[in-house]
């Protein structure tokens, strides 16, 4: 969602209308509180183990699709851009037989289910990282957008917000909305008693309240200051020193605000994309990466203790990831897009 939301930003400064099509999930709470108006299709994952699910799933697609396309004829759609997922699917579809341009945007580094659908379609396709066999006429290597800001927060001013003292090196834990279970809880085991630093740790809803009582059992440690959620993400970054994170689209986010890395790819990814989004921070030498299957408390501490030790380290592999950020990759994403309209 957080690249949709970054595109959509930067449509609306240049003066264009934007609305959302989607379903009843983040979309759902994150669009209309973004300020923006949601239209809602009826849609289910292709579950791929279950023939009757997929079933449904393809019929409520065909359903989805002839909805689709009624919208976009009434509220006068000039454009559509397509950024994965099911509903994305649909909606692309009916914007082609409405011969409506269509961009797509893959935030991987590989098209997902619903953009090789699109792809034959679209007259765009902005993607994150190189893919084989997808380079020049269509395509566009832009990165994947960030929200605006992001990388420009004020580091004192966050810093008091989360009662972060100036001098005070930090950690930066997180793990996307829902949180990452295994680094969850091996960052509270080796650093909720006592630390290197102090730690900002950004656990998501599911494991939030299980990780509050755990440091209350602890004392509330002073130095370890635990979130659910934080808005805008802008302000956790400009706090890090380092970051302990999963690797997906954030790593976009990580670069951008110039943070060092130490990546925990989520193994049960989609095509693995997490390790390919891994490989491409580590290879640029702004972070190091820890498979999942090796995490522990243990594995974790040593390796920011280490990293800490070296602070020459820290401030080249800050400046690797700045090389490698893409900043602007909702601007250009948003000018192509009006230029497909003009």
């Amino acid at each position: 969602m957080v690249p949709a939301l970054a595109i959509a930003a930067a449509l609306q400064a240049k003066g264009a209308d934007v609305e959302f099509v989607g379903a009843d999930r983040a979309e759902a709470e994150l669009v209309p509180a973004a300020g923006y108006r949601l239209h809602r299709l009826a849609v289910r994952a292709i579950d791929r183990h279950n023939p009757l699910l997929a079933a449904r799933a393809g019929a409520l697609a065909l359903i989805a699709t002839a909805a689709a396309r009624a919208l976009l004829l009434r509220v006068g759609a000039d454009a559509v851009i397509g950024a994965g997922g099911y509903v994305a699917g649909p909606v692309g579809l009916a914007a082609a037989t409405a011969r409506i341009p269509l961009a797509i945007c893959e935030a991987d580094s590989q098209l997902g289910l619903a953009n090789r659908l699109l792809a034959p379609f679209a007259r765009r396709a902005f993607l994150a990282f190189p893919i084989a066999g997808r380079e020049g006429g269509k395509y566009s290597v832009t990165g994947r957008p960030v929200p605006a800001g992001t990388g420009a927060a004020d580091r004192r001013a966050a810093r008091r917000r989360f009662g972060i003292e100036p001098h005070e090196r930090c950690l930066l834990v997180f793990g996307g909305s829902l949180g990452a279970r295994s680094l969850n809880h091996a960052s509270v085991e080796a650093f909720g008693e006592r630390g290197p630093c102090a730690v900002l740790h950004i656990a998501g809803r599911r494991d939030f309240g299980a990780l509050r009582a755990r440091l209350e059992a602890l004392g509330a440690p002073a130095h370890y200051h635990l979130c659910e959620y934080v808005e805008p993400f802008a302000d956790a970054l400009a706090v890090a020193d380092l970051a302990a994170a999963r690797a997906g689209g954030s790593v976009f986010e990580l670069a951008a605000a110039g943070v060092p890395a130490i990546l925990v790819p989520y193994p049960h990814a989609s095509a693995d994309h997490q390790s390919s989004n891994a490989r491409w921070m580590a290879e640029a030498g702004a972070a190091l990466i820890v498979r999942d299957s090796e995490l522990s408390a243990a594995r974790l501490a040593g390796e920011v203790e280490a990293l800490l030790a070296a602070p020459q380290r820290l401030q080249a592999m800050a400046a690797a990831a700045l090389r490698v950020a893409r900043p602007d990759a909702a601007e250009r994403i948003a000018a192509e897009t009006l230029e497909l309209i003009r």
